[in-house]
């Protein structure tokens, strides 16, 4: 079978990282050769950039750097993980892609989405198989995120405002992207969650195997 990436999107506190492992685990005790990563990161240069842009005071960063920043570290993930785990035949799963670069830096200030697109098409130049956006009202999901007391709370700490664009953001998107996005509500409980995730997964999974 060839490779299957997929990718996990929402706002922070959505539970997608969760979403996230958990299919993993479920594909990988079915037998498939799955890797589970995350961005920014999932190389060593990806991940250095990581505590740049996550931690540290709201404005340590312009949006245009932002976005600089997150496409190398992107560029880098792609280069060291996801390609040549995809050219193995293997799935990949990532909490976060290119999406959230496009409302997190294409939004955040003015509308840099055009440059966004513009930088994805000429440096990353992929998308992912199948997008899951676990979908979660803004304020529940911010009090999960500040919830958890780690460092990388950059992007929380810009308030209720910014994860209510950015929900009605990933919404447009998957209306944008039909054919790769599947919405899913992340308000039930985990393992159903969960189970809604599995099915549309493998459901991807048989068709690429039929076609094989």
């Amino acid at each position: 079978m060839a490779g299957l990436f997929i990718s996990f999107e929402g706002i922070d506190g959505s539970g997608k990282s969760t979403q996230a492992k958990l299919l993993a685990k479920a594909l990988e005790e079915a037998g498939h050769d799955v890797v589970l990563t995350r961005e920014p990161g999932g190389s060593t240069g990806a991940e250095e950039i990581r505590s740049l842009v996550l931690e540290g005071d709201p404005d340590r960063w312009s949006a245009e750097t932002e976005l600089l920043l997150f496409t190398a570290a992107r560029r880098d993930h792609l280069e060291r993980l996801i390609n040549p785990a995809l050219a193995k035949g293997k799935i990949v799963i990532t909490d976060r892609f290119a999406d959230s670069t496009r409302m997190y830096q294409g939004t955040r200030s003015g509308d840099l989405r055009n440059m966004v697109d513009q930088l994805h098409e000429l440096v990353i130049g992929r998308e992912p198989d199948l997008t899951f956006l676990i979908d979660m009202d803004p304020d529940i999901g911010l009090s999960r995120a500040k919830g958890r007391g780690g460092t990388e709370e950059r992007f929380e700490d810009f308030g209720a405002d910014l994860q209510q664009k950015m929900r009605t953001g990933f919404l447009d998107l998957a209306q944008q992207y039909p054919d790769r996005f599947r919405v899913i509500d992340g308000t039930r409980d985990i393992n159903i969650v969960a189970k809604d995730v599995l099915r549309i997964a493998n459901e991807v999974v048989n068709s690429l195997k039929s076609s094989a």
